[in-house]
């Protein structure tokens, strides 16, 4: 089958006049809602776009917060626990690295990545796409893949995971010990705090939408 320019052309103006749901697949006709409406899919009720008025800078400013909080939890002391006499403080990566011996190296990894370097790597990204975006100021180089590979590692970061963990393992522990927070912990509470809101903030359509058709200055 071949379509000559004509064609093609047309399909491709009728394509960005739609928008398909990401979780059910239900296809609808493109229409920007105004600041603080939302288009929500009628099929499976999930937001399609959101659009906030200064949202951009206020996930620049979270994430900014967030790659701080990041390396000062992953290096200040978590946990101290303090049982018989013997008291010890061990920080997140202390933890994640506990089983660096041997074939366990690739767990201890695995975790350090998935609470760690996961998150602050996707925290770069979003502000390596954003940025520009939010100073209207053309993309930057390879901004669509940055960001496509930021929402690929949504899954695999596991900050409120570990939190959760974490809250389950201080339960159990708090009758053998006496479990005291360190600097870390509360960065780290915060931390999974902003990660949620900065996700909430994210209209991931409107981002999409700056990228690919960018403001001519």
């Amino acid at each position: 089958m071949v379509m000559n320019a004509a064609t093609a052309s047309q399909t491709s103006l009728i394509l960005d006049e739609l928008i398909v749901c990401p979780q059910c697949d239900a296809a609808y006709k493109l229409k920007q809602p105004g600041h603080g409406e939302r288009a929500i899919c009628q099929r499976c009720h999930k937001v399609l776009i959101a659009p906030r008025q200064n949202a951009g800078l206020r996930i620049i400013a979270i994430a900014l917060a967030v790659v701080f909080l990041i390396m000062g939890a992953a290096l200040f002391p978590f946990l101290t626990i303090d049982a018989a006499g013997n008291k010890n403080a061990v920080s997140i990566l202390d933890a994640a690295l506990a089983f660096s011996g041997g074939p366990m190296i690739l767990l201890s990894l695995a975790t350090a990545a998935l609470i760690v370097f996961i998150p602050l790597t996707r925290v770069l990204l979003t502000l390596y796409v954003l940025v520009p975006v939010v100073l209207d100021r053309p993309p930057a180089r390879h901004a669509i893949k940055a960001f496509r590979i930021s929402e690929a590692m949504r899954p695999w970061s596991m900050a409120e995971i570990f939190a959760i963990g974490c809250a389950v393992a201080l339960v159990k522990v708090a009758d053998l010990a006496h479990v005291g927070f360190g600097p870390a912990f509360w960065m780290f509470g915060i931390l999974v705090a902003l990660i949620i809101a900065q996700d909430s903030f994210m209209c991931k359509w409107s981002v999409w939408n700056s990228l690919e058709h960018p403001k001519k200055s």
